[in-house]
């Protein structure tokens, strides 16, 4: 078969403009990058059709290091509700460089269900990375101007300053640096680092602002640290929104592009989800949802992380509201819950799926407390044997819930006309009634164990003393009424990675806090998670490479 490159540069792309008179956008709403990418300025927004509109989230199990395809089946079922007769749109986060240099990959789909130009939408697109990085930097090397200014001088003290610098690509190298050595004319040495581009709060500003007076008011309330007398300082404080907003004028619209098979298709925003909350912008999907009548989107890793903090974070601040769920499952996933190695993944084993379904059943479990009864896509692989399909086929049912076998990295739209259907029959059957797992405004620990026990499944919370003195500070400042954003591995329903299937009897270690006052969020970071990933020991870049005619080998 061919590769997901080679699909994708054979396909017979149309002229964005084509695109976007499919979804009634005359050519001069297009602000264009080419001839297959545009930006949609934020006018077409319209709340009375986004009122009308279906939203339907797409989510997963915990996945395997190499993912479940959320995205391929978020494509594909896009594809097969147009084929079904449905005005749709899919609307998906921006690919990382960090992974797609990496091991997971880039984020455009797979096979026959992809959004292209495939290359352009993994490399660097239309630039919205690139201005959240030169924003966030621009906050820090205003920081440190100040320190080493005498004259206009907030006094900030070099030791509590939280604001680290960014950069799209994974380096480990960075997460802790020493900055300012050299003399006093490069600035007052301090400790420092780096966190990866999406897992910055500039990012995560970006996906929830709803317009650009919004966004400079978020970036404004950036926290930086205190002063030596003990003043919160933020980054207002340094007259930096302004200037930060500027370089983000247009990153602050969506992009529109196009599937394999022409649909149009809009990919804004890219916050990770097991650091940051995981789905697009707030503004990308109001947009889909004026302009079609069914908006498939998706959240980032298992529904324990991407899709809980969609529902409980993005919904409260974009007053959004899901329709339906598809949980996402491989079977290759599901054997290695029930304790297959990463070398028998591809190899059958009834007895191994039957183990790992505890995982999936508690993920549907999950999707039910927030008002959802989920739809069960299987993702298909050659390797998946008829017995295994429908074992988890017949369990689904047993607990009301309607598995259907998804073929659109192999068929497109073609194969997943049936998970259309079944998508669309939940929706207008009308049962589906959401509602937030918590409400804001209650205390911090209850929000973070209602999480930890609900979801994760967990018997309780515990909090380093670190975590403790953060909290209080967090009391202080007065952000203790804001959602709580889990930084947990994907990896398991549990804080550790290797806890596969449905763990039990554990117990929630929180290590420390940060909070993004600008998103609006706090951040309980569990166990060893970090917020600058490292590359793998052989990186996809090894295999990546560009001829004399410009044509792109090896990226997937």
């Amino acid at each position: 078969m061919l590769s997901d490159l080679e699909i994708a540069q054979a396909a017979d792309i149309q002229h964005i403009k084509q695109i976007a008179r499919k979804i009634d956008i005359s050519e001069d709403h297009l602000m264009y990058y080419g001839k297959h990418k545009a930006k949609l300025p934020l006018e077409l927004i319209d709340e009375e059709k986004i009122k009308k509109a279906k939203l339907i989230l797409v989510s997963a199990i915990n996945p395997t290091p190499a993912g479940e395809g959320k995205t391929t089946v978020s494509i594909g079922l896009n594809e097969g509700l147009n084929k079904i007769g449905k005005k749709s749109l899919v609307v998906l986060r921006e690919p990382s460089l960090g992974p797609v240099f990496g091991i997971k990959g880039g984020a455009a789909g797979g096979g026959y269900s992809q959004v292209i130009p495939m290359e352009d939408i993994n490399l660097h697109f239309t630039g919205d990375f690139a201005a959240v990085e030169k924003a966030n930097n621009l906050l820090s090397a205003l920081i440190d101007n100040n320190l080493q200014n005498k004259q206009h001088n907030l006094n900030i003290d070099p030791r509590t300053i939280k604001w680290k610098r960014v950069m799209d690509m994974n380096d480990r190298a960075l997460r802790h640096i020493i900055i300012g050595i050299g003399g006093t004319a490069n600035g007052i040495p301090r400790e420092d680092g780096f966190n990866i581009t999406p897992a910055s709060e500039v990012m995560a500003i970006l996906c929830m602002s709803q317009n650009i007076e919004d966004l400079k008011t978020r970036l404004g309330n950036i926290f930086i640290g205190y002063t030596f007398d003990k003043k919160p300082i933020y980054a207002r404080d340094l007259k930096a929104e302004g200037a930060m907003a500027l370089l983000m004028k247009d990153a602050i619209k969506p992009n529109l592009v196009q599937t394999l098979e022409g649909n149009p298709a809009i990919l804004h925003g890219g916050p990770f989800a097991n650091i940051a909350q995981g789905t697009n912008t707030i503004l990308a999907t109001k947009m889909g949802l004026s302009l079609a009548d069914y908006v498939v989107t998706e959240a980032g890793f298992g529904a324990d992380l991407g899709a809980e903090k969609f529902m409980d974070i993005k919904c409260g601040y974009g007053n959004l509201k899901p329709d339906a769920i598809v949980l996402v499952a491989t079977i290759r996933a599901l054997r290695h819950h029930g304790g297959a190695k990463k070398d028998e993944y591809n190899t059958p084993s009834i007895e191994k799926v039957i183990k790992g379904f505890a995982n999936l059943e508690k993920h549907m479990e999950n999707c039910k407390k927030f008002g959802l009864t989920p739809v069960v896509a299987l993702n298909h692989f050659p390797t998946d044997s008829a017995e295994e399909l429908e074992y988890v086929i017949t369990q689904c049912g047993k607990l009301g819930v309607k598995a259907v076998i998804s073929y659109g990295f192999a068929k497109g739209g073609e194969g997943t006309q049936e998970l259309a259907q079944a998508v669309c029959d939940i929706i207008e059957g009308g049962t589906n009634q959401f509602k937030p797992l918590y409400e804001w405004s209650l205390p911090v620990e209850d929000k973070i164990n209602r999480i930890a026990t609900e979801i994760y499944g967990a018997d309780g919370v515990e909090y380093s003393s670190t975590a403790r003195t953060q909290l209080k500070m967090i009391k202080e400042l007065g952000y203790d009424a804001l959602p709580v954003c889990m930084a947990k591995t994907q990896k398991s329903l549990s804080d550790k990675e290797t806890a596969v299937g449905r763990p039990k009897g554990f117990i929630v270690n929180v290590r420390e806090f940060e909070f993004a006052a600008g998103a609006g969020f706090i951040i309980p970071i569990l166990g060893d998670m970090m917020r600058m990933p490292g590359l793998p020991a052989v990186p996809a870049s090894e295999h990546m490479d560009i001829d004399l005619n410009g044509k792109i080998t090896g990226l997937s």
